[in-house]
């Protein structure tokens, strides 16, 4: 069984994975942003792209209630893909990306 320990390392693994691909568009950094209090985690892309400033969230993963909450995706392969090939079943990840009505179109956990 799960715990909110195993859960949080296993995220921040995740993340921490995709922080070490190296970006290839101007000077800019990926950070890692961990809040273990608040349980959210998210992958930041900050730098400069030529004369354009480069700022936004990646990924954004709350856990709330036992669930992995994907509230922004902006991988190729997917989040809710690594946490399936690590074991999560559906019923604990929520596309919350998704509006509601779409989500219980899926067979991942509504809410």
């Amino acid at each position: 069984m799960a715990t909110a320990e195993s859960d949080r390392q296993l995220i921040e693994s995740i993340i921490r994975e995709y922080a070490r691909i190296p970006y290839s568009y101007g000077e800019t950094q990926i950070q890692t942003v961990f809040d273990r209090e608040q349980d959210h985690y998210l992958l930041m892309l900050v730098g400069w792209e030529g004369i354009r400033r480069e700022h936004g969230c990646l990924v954004h993963v709350d856990l709330i209630d036992g669930k992995f909450w994907i509230q922004r995706d902006g991988t190729e392969r997917g989040i809710a893909q690594e946490l399936l090939d690590a074991g999560v079943p559906k019923s604990r990840i929520v596309l919350a990306f998704r509006s509601l009505r779409k989500r219980q179109l899926t067979d991942f956990a509504v809410s």
